[in-house]
C-alpha cells in the first residue's frame, strides 16, 4: 500500500470513517485539509459536540495503531490507503472521563462510549470478571430490548466474553438464566437509563480507560506503560491491573521525548526514562498524555459557557424524556388496565352467552310443554264428552231411583205400622236396656278411676323450619385513577447560574452515588458467590488470578492509585505501587 504525498494535481480522495453503530462515506475530499477539519467534519456530521474525548484512529505501515494529528494536514501523516484508493478511519473514544455520570452531558456521546466499552469487554480487551460481565450483560439487554421479554432469544456471544464462558463449567442455559434474573431487576430503566448503570459499573474495572504500551527501563525489562484519567502507570508482564508505580497527574511536572526515549519529570525534581518499540508510539504517548492532563485540569476548572449551555440543553432534555416516560408508562398502565376490563367483559360476555343459551334452551322445553298440555286440553276435552254422555244416563238412572223411591214410600207405611206394633215390645227392652246401661257406665266409671293412678308419659313433637336465603354480591371494579405530576415550573430557570447550588445537586448526586455503589457491590458479591463453585481451576487466567487476590484482600481499582486533590469517596489509600515519594517509586521502576 502506497503513502499518501501532495495532491498538487488537484485530485480529491474519499475517506471512510467507521463508527461504532455507522459507517461514513466522505467524498471529495481535499488532501490538503488539516486534521482537525476532517475530524469537525465528522463530528458534524453524526450531531456529536463533546469531541474533546474522541479521536480518529488508523494503522499506520508498521502495523501499529496511531492518532490522526489534529494540527497537521491529512497528507502529511503516514495514512495508508486501501485497495480501492480510499483512506480508512476509526471514530474511537480516545480520551476517558474520571466520572461518566457527571461529565457525559451528550445522549450519543453516553451511546458511542457505551459500545466502545461493550465490544472491548467483548473482545477481551478490556478485563472483566465473571460476576461483573452476568451484571453489565443485564444492563445490556435492558437497553437493547428494553423490560425483560422472555419471546427474547439471547447471544451469549455478544452479552458475555469468551474467556468467561469458557471458564466455568456452566451450559448456555444456566448463563442465560442468571442474566434473565439481573434483566428482570432492571425493568423499569430507559435504553438512556440502561447504558449509563452500564458504563457506571464498567468504570470501576481495573482496567478500564487505561491505554497501554510496550516499553523497557534501563535493565531492558518489558513493561507495559498505562495512559489513564488518573496518571501514569507501569504495569509488569502480564499483570495489567496493578501499577508498578503509578503517577498522578498532579505529580508529574513535564512529559517529553526524543527518537525512542521517553521521560517524565515529577514534581521533586525525579525523573524516569524507558524506552519504547517506535518513535511513532512515543508521538501517541505524548499525545495521550497531553490531550488526558488537559481534560484532568479542565475537570478541576468552572465549566466553560458552551458546556453549561450544553449541560442546561441535557438536563432539559433528560427532563423531557423523563415526562415522556411517565406518559408512557402511565399509558402502559392504561391500556393494561383497559386490557383487563377488556378480558372482563369478555368473560361477563361469555358468560351472558352461556345464558342466552340456558334461556333459548328453557323457551325450547317451554314450548315442548305447551305443545304436551295443548295435547291433553284436546284429550281432556273428548273426555269430557263422554262425561257429558255418562252424565245424561245418570240423569235416566235417576228418574228410575225415584219410582222407586215411591213403591219404597208405600213400603214404609207397612213398615210403620208394623213399628207400632213392636213400640211395645221396645218399651219393654228399653227398660231393660237403661238399667244394663246403669251398671255398664257404673263399671266404667270404676275402671277410670283406677286407670287414673298411673302417670301418663307425654311424647312432644316439634317441628322446625329453617329457612336460607340466599343473597346474590355485585362486583364493583377498582376505577383506575391516574395522577399527572405537572413539571417543575423553576426547571427550565434554573440556567445554571447558581454555582453553589449545583454544587449541592452534585455532592446530592454523589451520596446518591455512593449507595448506589455499595448495594453494586453487594450484588456482585452475591452474584460472585453464587458462581464460585462451577469455575475451573485450570482455565483461569493470569488477570484472574490477580483480580482473585485484589477481591481477597479487600482492594479494588482505586486502593492503587492517590489522588488527593480528587476528593469523595473514591480517595485513594497509600499502598506499594503508590507510597513514599516519587523518588522512591522511581528507584522502584529502575528495579523492575
Amino acid at each position: 500500500m502506497s503513502l499518501l504525498g501532495s495532491s498538487g494535481n488537484g485530485k480529491t480522495w474519499h475517506v471512510k470513517v467507521t463508527t461504532m453503530d455507522a459507517d461514513l462515506d466522505l467524498s471529495s475530499i481535499d488532501p490538503c485539509i488539516m486534521g482537525r477539519e476532517l475530524f469537525d467534519l465528522v463530528c458534524r456530521a453524526i450531531g456529536l459536540r463533546e469531541i474533546w474525548y474522541f479521536g480518529l484512529q488508523y494503522t499506520n505501515k508498521k502495523q501499529i495503531p496511531c492518532w490522526l494529528e489534529m494540527d497537521k494536514k491529512v497528507n502529511k501523516q503516514e495514512i495508508p490507503k486501501q485497495d480501492d484508493g480510499s483512506l480508512h478511519l476509526l471514530f474511537l473514544v480516545k480520551f476517558f472521563p474520571e466520572e461518566v455520570e457527571e461529565e457525559l452531558i451528550q445522549d450519543i456521546t453516553r451511546h458511542l462510549f457505551f459500545l466502545q466499552i461493550k465490544q472491548s469487554i467483548l473482545n477481551m480487551d478490556l478485563y472483566c470478571p465473571a460476576e461483573a460481565s452476568v451484571l453489565l450483560a443485564s444492563y445490556a439487554v435492558q437497553a437493547i430490548y428494553g423490560d425483560c421479554d422472555g419471546d427474547v432469544q439471547l447471544e451469549l456471544s455478544k452479552l458475555l466474553p469468551q474467556c468467561v464462558l469458557d471458564q466455568y463449567d456452566m451450559s448456555p442455559q444456566m448463563w442465560e438464566e442468571r442474566i434473565r434474573r439481573w434483566w428482570t431487576n432492571n425493568n423499569g430503566l430507559s435504553c438512556e437509563e440502561a447504558e449509563m448503570e452500564y458504563l457506571k459499573i464498567a468504570q470501576d474495572l481495573e482496567m478500564y480507560g487505561i491505554q497501554y504500551f510496550p516499553i523497557c527501563n534501563q535493565k531492558e525489562t518489558d513493561l507495559h506503560l498505562g495512559v489513564s484519567a488518573h496518571g501514569v502507570g507501569i504495569y509488569k508482564g502480564a499483570d495489567r491491573i496493578t501499577p508498578r508505580p503509578f503517577f498522578g497527574w498532579s505529580e508529574i511536572k513535564n512529559i517529553s521525548f526524543k527518537n525512542k526515549r521517553f521521560n517524565i519529570k515529577t514534581m521533586d525534581k525525579s525523573a524516569i526514562t524507558f524506552r519504547s518499540i517506535d518513535a511513532s508510539v512515543n508521538k501517541t504517548i505524548l499525545d495521550l498524555c497531553i490531550g488526558t492532563h488537559s481534560l484532568y485540569l479542565r475537570r478541576r476548572q468552572p465549566d466553560s459557557l458552551e458546556v453549561q449551555q450544553m449541560k442546561v440543553q441535557a438536563k432539559e432534555e433528560r427532563l423531557r424524556r423523563q415526562q415522556e416516560h411517565s406518559r408512557y408508562e402511565r399509558e402502559k398502565d392504561y391500556r393494561a388496565e383497559v386490557e383487563r376490563e377488556r378480558d372482563r367483559l369478555k368473560t361477563d360476555l361469555e358468560m351472558l352467552s352461556d345464558q342466552m343459551r340456558n334461556i333459548q334452551n328453557a323457551m325450547k322445553r317451554t314450548e315442548e310443554t305447551a305443545e304436551l298440555l295443548a295435547e291433553k286440553a284436546r284429550v281432556s276435552e273428548e273426555e269430557a264428552l263422554v262425561l257429558s254422555k255418562r252424565a245424561s244416563e245418570a240423569e235416566a238412572e235417576c228418574q228410575r231411583i225415584k219410582i222407586a223411591q215411591i213403591k219404597a214410600e208405600e213400603s214404609k207405611m207397612t213398615l210403620e205400622r208394623k213399628a207400632r206394633e213392636a213400640e211395645l215390645i221396645a218399651a219393654r227392652l228399653i227398660q231393660e236396656s237403661e238399667r244394663r246401661a246403669r251398671e255398664a257406665e257404673a263399671s266404667r266409671n270404676n275402671l277410670l278411676a283406677a286407670g287414673n293412678r298411673s302417670y301418663p308419659v307425654n311424647y312432644p313433637y316439634d317441628s322446625q323450619i329453617a329457612g336460607a336465603e340466599y343473597g346474590g354480591g355485585t362486583y364493583f371494579g377498582d376505577q383506575y385513577q391516574r395522577a399527572t405530576v405537572p413539571p417543575d415550573p423553576s426547571a427550565n430557570r434554573a440556567f445554571c447560574t447558581d454555582i453553589s447550588s449545583l454544587k449541592a445537586e452534585i455532592e446530592k448526586e454523589r451520596s446518591e452515588y455512593n449507595q448506589k455503589s455499595r448495594h453494586l457491590q453487594e450484588q456482585l458479591s452475591d452474584l460472585r458467590g453464587e458462581i464460585d463453585s462451577l469455575k475451573v481451576d485450570d482455565r483461569q487466567t493470569e488477570l484472574d488470578r490477580i483480580h482473585a487476590e485484589h477481591v481477597n484482600a479487600g482492594e479494588d481499582k482505586y486502593s492503587t492509585l492517590r489522588k488527593p486533590d480528587l476528593g469523595g469517596d473514591r480517595m485513594a489509600t497509600f499502598n506499594q505501587s503508590a507510597a513514599g515519594s516519587a523518588r522512591a517509586r522511581i528507584q522502584l521502576f529502575d528495579g523492575l
